[in-house]
């Protein structure tokens, strides 16, 4: 009984298909709050270089700016749940949007790393409590004839931030400085922290569950994902294992994990509640949004990468490049909520898990010379792709659930796809690495004195090396090794796209594995 009365959930008034216009302008609020928490995510990626120059940070401390945040928020993602329900909605996302808030200008004031690092962390800690609540919100509050409408919604805001982190942060760092990137977010924070706290009324608190609140499943949660977070943001460039703080994080979060599941499947009122995943259609989902993850971070990864260390493109012109990803998410957000009614949600995934393919497959043909032109098609078969799987992966994992697991669920959920994300970024990071290496001892082999073609471009530099009043011997071989290297590398983007290729394909074909989901969705339909 003890365990019965401990799920279940606060009072929620029964929605109906004629919304209150209190709870659509409360609900906008939210998603400009996610919206944020999400987009500073990347926001910081173009303009790490700046941001070191001003606070005189090593190579090796300037990688924590990013890296700070994710591990804060992996954490707060699933905890926000539990935290609903103690608090309440409006009162976890007022205190999220107002925290959120003073960490973004306690940023702008860091006059060293350190600063930055603690500063970055809270930001990420406070503002992670936002994002699960939208998705929990968005299939409590909202009927199901709604959801064509709702879950287009809150799927691009999830996947256009972290797209367009990049460019929105190099254009504020190059049209005024990287203070910017952290001050965009203290007008509309104040905002949308007064609306939350004026506006929101969709549950009320359950302050009895305090007493019951398991602290040492919160420590297993926060060594467990902190952990697992910081093994996968630094194991690649370190050697995983053979790094000492990799290893010790890793036995941490060994420790941590058996601690925190252990918590998980024992405790009356448990941090997590893993108990979603006894449904069919959420465990599925949560699959498919941690492979979305990998599509989502992964390629919002590699494609800069490309066109800054291949192409030379500074954070302004990769903006101006990536622009097109973004704008198809945006155009095909509507065109999905209108088929996730009217198609087989299956047929809906698998469509777009080809385009995936279709889009990784044309960018394993890749070479140093590739500009907009020939990145248009990949990036609008992405940008497509993405709307097309995010969706009905959205319907399938929470709109199936009763309303007491919403909140704990859209949390585990998010951390999915966030998790995806992490481990998709590790893996390309070592695969990179590897494939780098051996492409470079292969291209390697090939130039030499018996290669008649290698001899007469090395002669060739020489020549026009010389002409130029330089070494020409010295100069040339120095040339020859760069466009070693930078085809090593290419190569080994064309193996990364082509592993993604078949990672997406046979997601695609998995998708006929699952069952048909029912018409009428749980959530806001009750």
């Amino acid at each position: 009984m003890a365990d019965t009365a401990v799920m279940s959930a606060s009072p929620v008034a029964p929605a109906t298909d004629a919304m209150p216009v209190r709870r659509i302008v409360a609900f906008f609020f939210m998603v400009v709050g996610m919206f944020m928490a999400i987009l500073d995510i990347q926001v910081v990626s173009a303009s790490l270089a700046e941001i070191q120059a001003g606070l005189s940070a090593g190579s090796d401390e300037i990688a924590w700016v990013q890296t700070a945040y994710l591990i804060a928020e992996v954490i707060m993602i699933p905890l926000s749940g539990t935290l609903a329900r103690i608090m309440s909605t409006r009162v976890l996302f007022t205190i999220s949007a107002a925290g959120f808030t003073i960490a973004s200008a306690l940023c702008a004031t860091a006059t060293n790393i350190d600063q930055m690092i603690i500063y970055r962390a809270l930001q990420g800690f406070i503002g992670g409590g936002m994002i699960p609540s939208v998705f929990a919100v968005a299939f409590t509050i909202f009927p199901p004839s709604k959801r064509a409408i709702v879950s287009p919604i809150i799927g691009l805001v999830a996947t256009l931030a972290p797209t367009i982190g990049p460019t929105v942060g190099g254009y504020l760092t190059s049209a005024f400085s990287w203070h910017w990137l952290f001050l965009i977010n203290v007008v509309p924070g104040i905002i949308v922290a007064f609306a939350s706290w004026t506006l929101i009324d969709f549950d009320k608190p359950e302050k009895g569950l305090m007493a019951k609140f398991d602290w040492w499943g919160l420590l297993g949660l926060a060594a467990f994902l902190g952990s697992l977070e910081y093994v996968l943001e630094e194991g690649p460039g370190h050697d995983w294992l053979a790094d000492e703080s990799v290893l010790l994080f890793a036995i941490i979060l060994v420790v941590g994990g058996v601690l925190f599941f252990y918590r998980a499947f024992r405790a009356s009122f448990p941090i997590v509640d893993l108990k979603a995943f006894s449904n069919v259609n959420f465990a599925f989902g949560s699959v498919f949004s941690f492979v979305l993850g990998i599509g989502l971070y992964g390629l919002t990864y590699l494609y800069p990468l490309y066109l800054g260390r291949i192409r030379g493109y500074d954070s302004m012109m990769i903006g101006e490049t990536l622009f097109v990803s973004g704008l198809c998410m945006f155009l095909t957000a509507p065109i999905a909520g209108i088929l996730s009614n009217k198609m087989d949600l299956r047929i809906m995934m698998m469509v777009g898990f080809f385009g995936f393919a279709a889009g990784t497959l044309a960018m394993s043909q890749l070479t140093a010379d590739w500009t907009f032109g020939e990145l248009l098609v990949p990036q609008i078969l992405r940008g497509v792709s993405m709307m097309l799987c995010m969706v009905p992966i959205n319907n399938l994992a929470l709109g199936t659930l009763p309303m007491n697991r919403l909140k704990g669920a859209s949390g585990l959920f998010n951390l999915t796809r966030n998790l995806g994300g992490a481990v998709g970024l590790a893996l390309i990071n070592t695969i990179l690495t590897n494939r780098t290496a051996l492409h470079t001892e292969r291209l390697s082999e090939h130039v030499n004195w018996n290669n008649p073609e290698a001899v007469s471009r090395f002669n060739s530099m020489v020549a026009n090396n010389a002409a130029h009043g330089l070494d020409g011997a010295a100069a040339a071989t120095k040339q020859l090794a760069n466009m070693v290297r930078q085809q090593a590398y290419v190569l080994s983007f064309v193996d990364v796209f082509l592993l993604l290729t078949a990672l997406f394909g046979l997601l695609a074909f998995a998708t006929l594995l699952m069952k048909k989901p029912a018409k009428v969705a749980g959530g806001g339909g009750h």
